[in-house]
C-alpha cells in the first residue's frame, strides 16, 4: 500500500510539471489601411483572405480633384514665367536705354536726372525679376507637391500579409480615416494566452515552450516574448504572448493553440 502511494505520488508530480495553456493565433503586426484622400475607389485588386506582397496594388481612387488642381497650378506657372519673361524683356531695353543715355549724357545732350530715372527703372525691374523668379519656383515647387499627392491614390500594401477585412468595394466613397483593408502578417504571429498568478514563476522572458496547432498538425518550440498584467486585477492572471516560426505560411489569426510549459 505504501509502494502504491509512493508511486501515485510520483504520477502526480510528473504530471504537475507540464502546465498546458490554451491560446490563439494572433499577429502582431496587423495593420488598418486608411485613405488620406476622399474619393471614389475606382479599382480593386484584392479579395478577403487573399494574400498580398509587399508593394502590391491594393486599390485605386478618383483623381479628378487632384487633376483640377494640378490644372490651376500650371495655369500659375505659365503665369510666373509669364510675368517673368516681360520683366526681362523690360529690363533688357531699360539696361540698353541707360547705356545709351550715360554716352549721350556724357556729350552733354540729356540731363542727370533722366539717367538717374532711367537707373531707378533698372534696379526696380531687377529687383521685379528676383521676385518673378521665386514665383516661378514656389508655383514649381507647388506642382511636384500637389503631383506627389497621386500616390496617396494608389493604395499599396505596407507589408507581405493575409487580407483579414476588407470594407470598400469600386464605386463607394473612400473615406480619411475609415479603415479600408485590415492586413495580418503572417511572418509576425504570436500565441496569445493567459497564466494564472500561481503559475506565474513558471515563465518569464526568453522561456521555451512547446506550441500545438491542431488544426495543421503543427507541434513546434515557442519563446515567451511578453508577459502582460491584465487590466482586470480581479481575475489574478497574466497574458503571455509567445512567437513561433510560421513554416510555409499555414498558420493564420486566429488559429486555435495550445502552449505546454514544462
Amino acid at each position: 500500500m505504501k509502494k502504491l502511494l509512493i508511486i501515485l505520488a510520483m504520477g502526480a508530480t510528473l504530471v504537475a510539471e507540464t502546465l498546458t495553456l490554451s491560446g490563439s493565433v494572433i499577429s502582431d503586426n496587423q495593420k488598418m489601411i486608411t485613405s488620406r484622400f476622399m474619393g471614389f475607389v475606382t479599382n480593386v485588386n484584392f479579395g478577403e483572405g487573399e494574400y498580398v506582397k509587399k508593394g502590391q496594388l491594393l486599390y485605386t481612387i478618383d483623381s479628378k480633384e487632384i487633376d483640377s488642381a494640378i490644372t490651376q497650378v500650371k495655369l500659375g506657372i505659365s503665369q510666373a514665367q509669364l510675368a517673368l519673361q516681360m520683366y526681362q524683356n523690360q529690363y533688357t531695353n531699360v539696361k540698353l536705354n541707360l547705356e545709351r543715355h550715360k554716352r549721350l549724357y556724357q556729350k552733354d545732350m540729356v540731363s542727370k536726372h533722366e539717367v538717374e530715372t532711367l537707373e531707378l527703372a533698372e534696379k526696380n525691374l531687377n529687383d521685379m525679376i528676383i521676385i518673378a523668379k521665386k514665383q516661378v519656383a514656389q508655383a514649381e515647387a507647388q506642382l511636384k507637391e500637389v503631383e506627389n499627392q497621386y500616390r496617396y491614390l494608389r493604395i499599396k500594401a505596407p507589408n507581405d500579409g493575409v487580407v483579414v477585412a476588407k470594407n470598400i468595394k469600386v464605386g463607394e466613397m473612400a473615406m480619411p480615416g475609415m479603415p479600408a483593408v485590415v492586413l495580418s502578417d503572417l511572418s509576425d504571429l504570436k500565441i496569445s494566452t493567459e497564466i494564472s498568478e500561481g503559475n506565474l514563476n513558471r515563465v518569464k522572458h526568453g522561456t521555451k515552450v512547446v506550441v500545438h496547432i491542431p488544426s495543421q498538425g503543427i507541434k513546434t518550440i515557442g519563446t515567451v516574448a511578453a508577459i502582460i498584467p491584465n487590466s482586470n486585477p480581479m481575475t489574478h492572471t497574466f497574458k503571455i504572448k509567445i512567437s513561433f516560426k510560421n513554416s510555409n505560411n499555414i498558420v493564420y489569426p486566429g488559429m486555435y493553440a495550445k502552449v505546454e510549459v514544462k
